[in-house]
């Protein structure tokens, strides 16, 4: 191969494709995506709180009244000794957004009715939160039919809340709190992201080399380099765009988010602010300079917001950069090579389907497998879909924040670099034929016959 032909092809490639206003609106449009998806539901949660509404109640029953406490949602106003039908035909007037009828006790039952009249269809929220004040009245009252002192003092000190605490221990001995939390969610977005692009931009490349087969370009450039030349710059090149727009997207995600930060003040919203003030406070009084520093002393490290920090601050980020990039290169390679294949041996990606089959599907098996492995990491299923190359890229990105043995790493990128050595040398012999072959739509069988020549 005469690598000055591949670096030609790689930068024509990679040039072509930055240029294209496609890749500079899909650059710029996925971080602001990812910025409103990370911010739009808290100001939606925030400013979403419906205004406080007025009800006038008729306590039949006698018990649930006192348990009707005002809150920032709704204000109780006791109508107990008005007539129900008057309230009903009076509610435009007296400016009451409702009316909560409670009905008498049932000496049955033990318990009452709930009838809600409005003018409007009320909200989910002011439903619950009358629900749950008249079903504390009614919990209260059947424990205190059973005349046992204290009752319900005892029944609060049954009920258990454990939290469970994990920790990890090293070679040495130290305990370490961590959070099983963290790490999944870590194996998720790892796992997303690398199906996203192995995926992406492997049919990106199969749709590049069906173009220029259609439009016969194929033919000039293959009169001036190697086609297995041409197969790996149009790969390196298209791997090439990836990664800078990889790049771009967290560079700009970065300054989106802290735009955001900067112009909303998210905690203020949600009343932060206040909270933040008073340990500054503290830490004033205290003769503590840092209010970062007198946050962080005063997170407990066997809270669960400590697990999370600690957690954090421990993992082992550059095991999982390294990890991550050598993955995705490989895998990307290894499913590139194929989609190249399968693109020279079609005239339009609709030809494509019957041959893509049993390449993706490996690909959504290793997926699924991943989803498996944030629960089981060390099981035999996650451990040997790390170890096949075909699933690896997904499934031990998936396993790598748990912690794997140097020795399962080391196997499993070895495995996969010498099968995309294999699968590249196949490819390019099927890609060598294909690309010049037009006319006739292509089999599995022609793929063999391909194949086999020298």
């Amino acid at each position: 191969m005469n690598f000055r032909n591949i670096g030609i092809i790689i930068s024509r490639e990679y040039m072509t494709r930055v240029k294209k206003k496609s890749f500079l609106v899909i650059t710029f449009i996925v971080p602001v995506l990812f910025v409103l998806l990370c911010t739009v539901p808290t100001l939606i949660m925030l400013l979403s709180k419906d205004k406080c509404k007025q009800v006038e109640v008729v306590d039949m029953s006698g018990i649930v009244m006192p348990y009707l406490v005002d809150s920032d949602v709704v204000v109780y106003e006791d109508c107990s000794s008005g007539n129900l039908d008057s309230l009903k035909a009076g509610i435009s007037e007296s400016g009451a957004d409702a009316i909560l009828y409670i009905s008498a006790l049932n000496p049955e039952t033990k318990s009452v009715s709930v009838e809600v009249y409005s003018q409007k269809p009320v909200g989910v929220d002011l439903k619950e939160a009358i629900g749950s004040r008249v079903e504390d009245a009614i919990e209260d009252y059947r424990l205190a039919s059973y005349d046992i002192q204290d009752l319900k003092q005892i029944m609060q000190d049954v009920k258990a809340d454990i939290s469970v605490s994990t920790y990890t221990l090293g070679e040495d001995g130290e305990e370490k709190i961590s959070s099983s939390e963290v790490f999944m969610i870590i194996s998720v977005v790892l796992t997303m992201v690398i199906y996203m692009f192995i995926a992406m931009f492997s049919g990106m490349v199969m749709s590049s080399v069906i173009e220029e087969k259609s439009s016969r370009v194929v033919e000039v450039l293959v009169s001036s380099v190697k086609s297995i030349e041409l197969m790996f710059g149009k790969i390196i090149g298209v791997a090439c765009v990836a990664l800078t727009q990889f790049f771009l997207w967290i560079v700009l995600a970065v300054v989106l988010i802290s735009a955001v930060g900067m112009f909303v003040d998210l905690g203020s919203l949600a009343g932060g602010t206040e909270q933040i003030a008073q340990v500054t406070e503290m830490a004033g009084s205290a003769g503590i300079d840092d209010p970062t520093s007198a946050i962080m002393q005063a997170v407990s490290e066997d809270s669960e917001l400590g697990a999370i920090i600690t957690t954090l601050r421990d993992l082992n980020y550059g095991q999982i950069i390294f990890s991550f990039l050598v993955y995705f290169v490989l895998g990307y390679l290894l499913y590139a090579s194929l989609f190249a294949a399968i693109g020279s041996a079609v005239e339009n990606e609709g030809d494509s389907s019957q041959l893509q089959m049993p390449v993706t599907i490996p690909l959504l098996i290793g997926f699924f497998i991943a989803f498996y492995a944030f629960k089981a990491p060390d099981s035999q299923l996650a451990f040997w879909g790390s170890i096949i190359p075909f699933t690896s890229p997904m499934v031990m990105l998936a396993r790598i924040p748990f912690g794997v043995p140097a020795w399962e790493l080391a196997l499993s990128i070895g495995l996969l670099f010498v099968t995309f050595a294999g699968l590249a040398y196949v490819s390019a012999k099927i890609y060598k034929v294909g690309i010049l072959v037009s006319g006739k739509k292509s089999t599995f069988k022609d793929l063999w016959k391909w194949l086999k020549q020298k």
